[in-house]
């Protein structure tokens, strides 16, 4: 089975929709789709998160779904939005200098996608 992992970077709403889409598309199909937040998209999440957000209704399936991996500690802390990702329960992941190494999901058989 293949196994795709998005690491989605850009903090632009109408980039990121093709993340959710394509994320839930390849865990339908069996290749995974899980997601890694990374720079400017972990901003998004508070946003994505009001109830009257565009994106929220794909946002809140892609999450229950368990398609949220992590987001990267340092740019969460960085961008602000550390609580409001832990209340999301979306987990601040980091082992390179706080940053989620892509090495390491290459190891276990990922093909990477940035987004």
């Amino acid at each position: 089975m293949q196994k795709i992992i998005i690491f989605a970077f850009q903090g632009n709403p109408m980039c990121f929709i093709h993340v959710l889409l394509n994320s839930q598309n390849m865990a339908e199909q069996g290749m995974g789709g899980d997601i890694i937040l990374e720079g400017e998209a972990v901003k998004l999440v508070p946003e994505m998160a009001k109830s009257d957000h565009f994106l929220n209704k794909l946002y809140t399936e892609t999450k229950g779904k368990g398609l949220f991996l992590g987001a990267c500690r340092v740019c969460s802390n960085k961008m602000g939005v550390v609580e409001a990702i832990a209340t999301e329960g979306i987990p601040l992941i980091g082992d390179m200098a706080g940053h989620p190494a892509m090495a390491e999901y290459i190891k276990q058989g990922y093909t990477i996608i940035t987004m």
